[in-house]
């Protein structure tokens, strides 16, 4: 079975460039192949890794609603839509949940995307996941067992306390996590002595294994904004030493 490594954290952290950097981490140390999954329905995980998405779970979950063709089961027609959905590149897959088809229908798109990666998980060594904020997401995809819940937050006290309040959802929604991390992102070069006095707090009171702080670095959001893969980044990108510091350590 492959390993499953879920992201967790409020919006606007930066939880899509961390899966990113540790789907470049993965690829460079061969531990392929891989599964990534944008879980998100505001998708854009494909923009950072310069791919373009054809179809997502979601129309794959309306088109099913519909008149299937004659001759063929519904079971058969998913898996043909489901491969029809997946972005093959080198390495890695990538698959993308979309909108969901109406208000009110998350939880019935969220669990044709959990049935769907169930059909696939076979096929990789990894499987990452890029949620939205919060939790709840999680719970509603029937993703109970994680291998790694990877909580990421940015460098304020309320980002590390929203971090800890969300790593305390995982019992209440059943959620079973081998192992819960920390990472800040966007950390300064120099922290302050209230930031790491925050962290420590959090990571005490929360069960939470702090993995480290990826810096902030101005060129690799130059390198976003020109619209170019990460998996392209430059050997001699500053984050790059960091993240492969982090997810050595703390990858499964």
């Amino acid at each position: 079975m492959p390993k499953i490594i879920a992201m967790a954290g409020k919006g606007g952290v930066g939880k899509t460039t961390v899966t990113a950097l540790l789907l470049n981490y993965l690829l460079a140390e061969k531990k392929t192949p891989v599964l990534a999954v944008d879980a998100d329905a505001n998708a854009n995980l494909n923009e950072l890794l310069g791919l373009e998405v054809g179809l997502t779970i979601g129309q794959v979950r309306k088109e099913m609603k519909g008149d299937l063709p004659p001759h063929i089961t519904r079971d058969q027609y998913m898996e043909m839509k489901v491969h029809q959905a997946l972005v093959e590149a080198g390495g890695f897959d990538l698959l993308t949940m979309g909108q969901p088809d109406g208000p009110g229908c998350y939880c019935s798109a969220n669990q044709f995307l959990a049935m769907t990666m169930d059909h696939l998980a076979g096929n990789y060594e990894y499987i990452l996941v890029d949620n939205e904020a919060g939790m709840e997401h999680l719970s509603r995809m029937n993703l109970r067992v994680i291998d790694l819940l990877l909580v990421v937050s940015d460098p304020s006290a309320r980002g590390i306390m929203t971090a800890g309040r969300i790593a305390g959802l995982t019992e209440p929604l059943g959620i079973a996590p081998g192992k819960k991390c920390l990472l800040v992102n966007r950390a300064p070069a120099a922290p302050e002595a209230a930031l790491t006095a925050k962290i420590d707090e959090t990571t005490q009171s929360s069960g939470l294994e702090l993995a480290g702080l990826l810096p902030q670095s101005e060129s690799l959001a130059a390198w976003e904004l020109a619209g170019r893969s990460y998996l392209d980044l430059p050997a001699d990108e500053p984050v790059l030493p960091a993240a492969r510091e982090i997810f050595g350590r703390i990858l499964p």
